[in-house]
């Protein structure tokens, strides 16, 4: 099962400079416990601010076997030497993304996809995204979404393009207790922001990686 963290500073308490120094400690934390892909996710900061934040995350998870996405910026992307980008469902096709990574003499660079239905886990697997993040699955901004499972069944099991079907990881209200349900219906992992950052992560995956 992979594991995929997402990054939200302003969920953690006090001034802007503790917001900062906690996610970069939960990074790190992430990072150590074996977690397989962080995103920096950080929408509201300009581009100075985040290069900043992604330089120090860059270092944090260098050397582990964790790998730092930035959310939509390549540019920011490719000055930290972070290993890809994260595409929101919005954004440019993942082939123009890796396109625009190999001009910039990085050869072979991670591209996640956001994707909220099969048509667009097809379209990201077209352009030769690495993987899905596919939801929201139970629920998004604590509103529940009953189909969710559904859906995410759907993207999962879709007809391919290539003999190995790119990963789908399911996002939404992902929990210890229904993260066996995600795989089992086919996802390779789960996404989550709450589920990292509100937990001991070493213990979390412990727990993911001993469902049966």
């Amino acid at each position: 099962m992979l594991f995929y963290y997402i990054t939200d500073r302003q969920q953690f308490p006090g001034a802007e400079h503790d917001k900062r120094r906690q996610v970069l400690s939960k990074i790190a934390e992430c990072a150590a416990a074996g977690v397989h892909y962080v995103q920096l996710r950080e929408k509201d900061l300009n581009a100075r601010e985040l290069h900043e934040l992604a330089e120090e995350a860059a270092r944090l998870v260098k050397h582990t076997g964790s790998r730092l996405l930035i959310n939509s910026r390549i540019d920011v992307a490719l000055a930290c030497r972070a290993s890809g980008v994260h595409l929101p469902a919005n954004d440019m096709p993942a082939s123009e993304a890796r396109a625009l990574f190999v001009r910039a003499g990085h050869a072979n660079p991670m591209i996640g996809v956001s994707c909220h239905t099969v048509e667009e886990v097809a379209f990201g697997e077209a352009h030769g995204a690495d993987f899905a993040v596919f939801g929201p699955v139970f629920e998004k901004n604590r509103l529940s979404n009953r189909s969710g499972m559904d859906d995410l069944e759907k993207a999962c099991n879709r007809p391919q393009l290539a003999a190995k079907a790119m990963p789908v990881l399911a996002l939404g209200g992902i929990t210890l207790e229904n993260a066996l349900r995600c795989r089992n219906t086919g996802a390779a992992g789960i996404a989550a922001i709450r589920l990292f950052q509100e937990n001991d992560v070493a213990d979390v995956i412990t727990k993911l990686r001993g469902l049966a």
